[in-house]
C-alpha cells in the first residue's frame, strides 16, 4: 500500500460526525521521551502523517525510535467536478484521522533533546494543526 490507509473497512462510506472537545485518550507520552501534541481539533490525512514521519526520519538520520500514535481510518468521500446536486454520495477519495486537542500524534526516543525538538518542529509544519512539543516528565 502506498499511503496510510486501512486494509479492510467495515463500511465503505461513513458520515462526517463531530470533532469537539479535548482528548481523553492518547493524551500522554507513553512510549518515547518527547511527544508532538495537537492544540486544535482537526482531520489529518494519510499524506500529511507520512510527510511528518519523513521529516522526522530525515532529520534524525535513522537514529532513535519513532512512534506514530494516530492512524487514518475514516474514509472521506468527494463528488466529481461539474456534477449536479443529488444522485447519492460521492466515492471515497482518502482517509483521515480525527485529532482532538491534547492528542499525542508522534513520539520520539533515543536522540538528544535538541535533535528531538528540531525533528518534531519540522514535523509540525507538515500538519494542519497547531502543535506543542512535550517531554515525558512535563505532563
Amino acid at each position: 500500500m502506498a499511503l496510510n490507509q486501512p486494509r479492510k473497512e467495515a463500511h465503505r462510506k461513513v458520515r462526517k460526525g463531530k470533532n469537539r472537545g479535548t482528548a481523553s485518550r492518547c493524551n500522554t507520552v507513553a512510549f518515547g521521551d518527547f511527544g508532538l501534541v495537537s492544540l486544535d481539533n482537526e482531520r489529518v490525512n494519510g499524506r500529511q502523517i507520512e510527510a511528518a514521519r519523513q521529516a522526522i526520519t530525515r532529520y534524525v538520520k535513522r537514529g532513535g525510535q519513532i512512534w506514530i500514535r494516530i492512524f487514518p481510518h475514516i474514509p472521506v468521500t468527494k463528488k466529481p467536478l461539474d456534477v449536479k446536486m443529488g444522485s447519492g454520495k460521492g466515492e471515497p477519495q482518502f482517509h483521515v484521522a480525527k485529532v482532538k486537542a491534547g492528542t499525542v500524534m508522534f513520539e520520539i526516543a533515543g536522540v538528544t533533546e535538541a535533535q528531538a525538538r528540531e525533528a518534531l518542529r519540522l514535523a509540525s509544519h507538515k500538519l494542519p494543526v497547531r502543535c506543542r512539543i512535550v517531554k515525558k516528565e512535563e505532563q
